[in-house]
C-alpha cells in the first residue's frame, strides 16, 4: 500500500520532498498554512533544516515518522517545514529569535512554535529527542506543554511578542553622524584572531570546529599587507597557514575524494559530520590557491586542485550549475560511504602502496570512527618515505596511485543523496572559487566550469532583470536575496579576470543596480537581507557578521567599491561606504566576527590596485599572466582584447597604440600608458602601498 503524501509532495525541494510521506500534515510556508492557523487560533509549529543535516534526519525517523507523535502535532498544531536553503530569511529571523528566547546558538533542525496571529515565536529549541535524554524532555511532552502554555499564557506571551519585537529593532546598532573609517579594527581582530587560535592543532575556539575560511583569509590579507612594510606579520601567516594545513591533512578533508566536510567534532579535525556543503568548498578552494600563492607549498596546491575536481566531478550538473549539498548518511549511518577497514585496504592496494598508505593514515592505530577506520593524516609522508626507504616523489606517485584506486572502488559503494537544488548565492561563492583556483592553478578549464555555472544563472535564473534564488527541476523560484545578488556579483568579477567578458561587466552593473534599488537602507545605510518587494515577515533582517558564509552585506560593500572604481562611477562607490559606515558600529566593538567587513574596510583605507591591460591575444595573455603570478589580494587584472565590444567609456579610452598597453590604478589615479613589459614591473615594484608615479 502506497504511503499517503502530505502537502509537501508538490514541492521541489529535496528536503521537503524527504518528509512528503511523513504522517506529519506538513504544510510548506504560505498563505494556506498561516490562515488555517489563524482561522482555527491554533500556534504553528515551524520546523527549519536542510536536507544534508543528520540531526535532522534523527529527529525525522525518531518523530516525523512516529505515528504517535504526528497524531500529536496534526490535533495540535499547523505543522510547517521550511528547507533554510530555499528560504534563508525565514531561517535568520527565526535562528535570530531562538538565540533571543533561550539565550543559546541555534542550529538544525530548528523548531520554532508561533502565535497563529502575527508569526512571533513564542517558544523554541533545536532537536528534541522523542523521550527525555541528554537533559531534555521529550518532543511529545513539549508538545503538549506548549498548547497548554499558548491556551492559558495569553497575556504572558503578548508581552513576550512585544519584547522580541523590540529587541529585532535594536539588532543592528545605528552609527550617529559619519565615523573616521581607520585601520584600527584590521589590528583589533588580528589580536582577537590570535587569542582564539588554538595553537596545538590549527583553527580558532574548542570543538566542535568549524573552518572559519573568513577568518584564515583577514589573517592572509594581514600578513601581505604587513609584508610591504619593514616587519612583515609572519606569526599572522603561521596561523592561517597551519590552521589549512591541519584541515587538509585532517579527516574533515575527504583524503580519497577531495572536497571538505561541514566541520570535525573535535579539536583534531579528525572526525567530522560527514556533510559536504557547496557554500564551505567554495570559499576553502579559493583560500587553498590563495596560501599556494603566498607560500608556494604544494600541499595547498594538492587541496586546491583536488576540491575542484570534487565539486567538478560530483557536484556539477549536466546544465552546468552547481549543486548545494552531499548528505551526512547513506543507507541510514553517517559516514558509512566514507570510511575503511585495514582489510578492505590490502585488498585494493599492493604491497608499495599499502605500508606507506597505512602509516600516514593511521590504519596501524586503533579504529576512530564506530569501530572502522576514517582516514586522518597521522604521519608526515615525507617521514614515512624516509623511513621505508624511497624517494618523496616515489611516496606522493604511489599515494596518487592509491587515493585513484580506492576512488574507483568507493564510487561503486551506495553513494550519500545529494541535494539538487541550484543556489545562485552558492554557486557565486563556487564562481569565485574556481575563477581564482584557474588563475592561480593554471588550469583554465576551471574557468570554463566556472563561465557555464554563470552562464546557467543568466539563462535560468535571471527573468526580467531581477535573480531568482533556487533551481530544482526545471524550475526556477523565490525572489532573490542579497547575498545571492552579492556573492554572483563577486564571482563574476573574479571570471572577469580570468577571460574578460563586456556581457559580463554589463550583468554585474545590473546586479548592483538592483542591490541599490532594492536591498539598500536608503536611511542607515548598508542593505537589508529581503528586497524591497518580498514577501513582509515579523522582520526585515539586516545582518552584519559573517555565520557559515560570508556576510553579504560585506560583500555587496566591497563589490560595490571595486565595480566604482573600475568604472569610475561614485554612486557604487557612495553606498559602499555608506555600508562600511552602518557597519563601523560593530566593526569597532567585535571586529573579529566581521571579517569580511574588514576586509571592504582594507581596501577603503588601502587603495585597490586595478591592472587594465589592452591588446591583442598572445602578448595580453603573457602579461596578465606576469601581473597574476603573485598572492597580491588587493589587486585586480583585466586583460581585454583590442577588439572587445560593448566598453564603458573610461576602458574604452585605455586603448593601445602598439601591440599591447597596460595601466597602472590605485584608488582613483591612473598611471601614464605603459607600453612594455618592464615599465609594468616597475610599476608593480612600487607596491599597492605606493601611488602611481604619473597620473593622468
Amino acid at each position: 500500500m502506497a504511503a499517503v503524501k502530505n502537502r509537501l509532495a508538490g514541492e521541489t525541494s529535496p528536503y521537503l520532498k524527504q518528509h512528503a510521506s511523513n504522517p506529519v500534515d506538513w504544510y510548506p510556508w504560505g498563505e494556506e498554512a498561516l490562515a488555517l492557523a489563524q482561522r482555527e487560533n491554533k500556534p504553528i509549529l515551524l520546523s527549519v533544516g536542510y536536507s544534508a543535516c543528520h540531526w535532522c534526519h534523527v529527529m525525522a525517523h525518531e518523530s516525523f515518522e512516529d505515528q504517535e507523535t504526528a497524531a500529536l502535532m496534526n490535533r495540535l498544531f499547523v505543522n510547517i517545514k521550511v528547507d533554510r536553503e530555499e528560504r534563508p530569511d525565514l531561517d535568520k529571523i527565526y535562528q535570530t529569535a531562538h538565540q533571543i528566547l533561550t539565550q543559546r546558538a541555534g542550529g538544525w533542525p530548528l523548531t520554532m512554535f508561533l502565535s497563529p496571529h502575527d508569526q512571533t515565536p513564542f517558544f523554541g529549541g533545536t532537536y528534541f529527542p522523542p523521550e527525555p535524554r541528554y537533559g531534555m524532555p521529550g518532543f511529545k511532552e513539549i508538545l503538549q506543554r506548549v498548547t497548554q502554555y499558548y491556551q492559558e499564557q495569553g497575556e504572558d506571551i503578548s508581552r513576550q511578542t512585544e519584547s522580541l519585537r523590540d529587541v529585532f529593532k535594536r539588532l543592528t546598532p545605528v552609527q550617529e553622524g559619519q565615523a573616521e573609517l581607520t585601520g584600527e579594527p584590521l589590528t583589533l581582530a588580528r589580536e582577537a584572531l590570535e587569542q582564539q587560535f588554538d595553537a596545538k592543532c590549527g583553527g580558532f575556539g574548542d570543538a566542535p570546529k568549524f573552518p572559519h575560511a573568513t577568518g584564515i583569509e583577514r589573517l592572509l590579507r594581514h600578513w601581505r599587507d604587513s609584508a610591504q612594510g619593514d616587519t612583515p606579520d609572519v606569526q599572522a601567516l603561521y596561523m592561517a597557514a597551519m590552521s589549512m594545513q591541519r584541515m587538509i591533512q585532517g579527516g574533515i578533508f575527504d583524503q580519497v575524494g577531495g572536497g571538505f566536510c561541514r566541520y570535525s567534532v573535535d579539536e583534531y579535525w579528525m572526525i567530522p559530520h560527514f556533510e559536504k556543503m557547496l557554500y564551505d568548498n567554495g570559499p576553502l578552494l579559493a583560500l587553498c590557491t590563495q596560501l599556494w600563492q603566498a607560500t608556494g607549498d604544494e600541499l595547498y596546491r594538492r587541496a586546491a586542485s583536488q576540491t575542484a575536481d570534487w565539486a567538478l566531478r560530483e557536484m556539477r550538473s549536466v546544465e552546468g550549475g552547481f549543486y548545494s549539498a552531499l548528505d551526512a548518511d547513506s543507507e541510514g549511518e553517517e559516514g558509512r560511504f566514507y570510511v575503511w577497514t585495514p582489510e578492505q585496504l590490502r585488498e585494493l592496494l599492493d604491497a608499495e602502496q599499502y605500508p606507506l598508505f597505512a602509516a600516514i593514515y593511521g590504519l596501524d592505530r586503533p579504529p576512530n570512527f564506530e569501530g572502522s577506520w576514517h582516514l586522518h593524516t597521522f604521519r608526515n609522508p615525507e617521514e614515512v618515505a624516509g623511513e621505508l626507504g624511497m624517494s618523496e616523489s616515489h611516496a606522493q606517485h604511489l599515494l596518487e596511485q592509491a587515493r585513484a584506486r580506492l576512488l574507483a572502488h568507493r564510487d561503486k559503494r551506495v553513494r550519500p543523496a545529494r541535494d539538487e537544488k541550484i543556489l545562485t548565492a552558492w554557486n557565486g561563492l563556487m564562481i569565485r572559487g574556481l575563477a581564482m583556483a584557474s588563475r592561480g592553478l593554471g588550469r583554465p578549464e576551471l574557468a570554463a566550469a566556472a563561465t557555464e555555472a554563470a552562464d546557467f544563472i543568466h539563462t535560468r535564473m535571471w527573468k526580467d532583470g531581477r535573480l531568482l534564488a533556487s533551481y530544482t527541476e526545471g524550475s526556477s523560484r523565490f525572489s532573490a536575496y542579497l547575498d545571492d545578488y552579492a556573492f554572483l556579483a563577486e564571482g563574476l568579477m573574479e571570471l572577469l579576470q580570468c577571460r574578460w567578458r563586456s556581457d559580463y561587466l554589463a550583468w554585474i552593473t545590473n546586479l548592483a543596480d538592483c542591490l541599490l534599488e532594492h536591498f539598500q537602507d536608503t536611511q542607515q545605510g548598508g542593505f537589508f537581507f529581503t528586497a524591497d518587494d518580498q514577501e513582509t515577515l515579523i522582520h526585515r533582517p539586516k545582518s552584519l557578521s559573517d555565520d557559515s558564509t560570508p556576510s553579504g552585506n560585506a560583500v555587496a560593500a566591497s563589490v560595490l567599491r571595486r565595480l566604482g572604481l573600475l568604472l569610475g562611477e561614485q554612486r557604487y562607490l557612495d553606498a559602499s561606504e555608506r555600508a562600511l559606515q552602518a557597519a563601523w558600529p560593530a566593526l569597532q566593538r567585535y571586529p573579529y566576527a566581521h571579517c569580511s567587513h574588514l576586509q571592504a574596510l582594507e581596501e577603503r583605507v588601502n587603495p585597490v590596485e586595478i591592472l587594465i591591460i589592452r591588446g591583442r591575444d598572445e602578448q595580453l595573455d603573457d602579461w596578465q599572466e606576469t601581473c597574476q603570478s603573485i598572492f597580491a589580494p588587493r589587486r585586480m587584472v583585466f586583460a581585454i582584447p583590442f577588439a572587445a565590444k560593448g566598453l564603458p567609456e573610461g576602458i574604452q579610452a585605455k586603448a593601445p597604440r602598439g601591440e599591447v598597453v597596460a595601466y597602472h590604478c590605485l584608488g582613483m589615479q591612473c598611471s601614464a600608458p605603459l607600453e612594455n613589459i618592464q615599465d609594468l614591473l616597475g610599476a608593480l615594484a612600487e607596491g599597492p602601498g605606493e601611488g602611481p608615479k604619473n597620473t593622468v
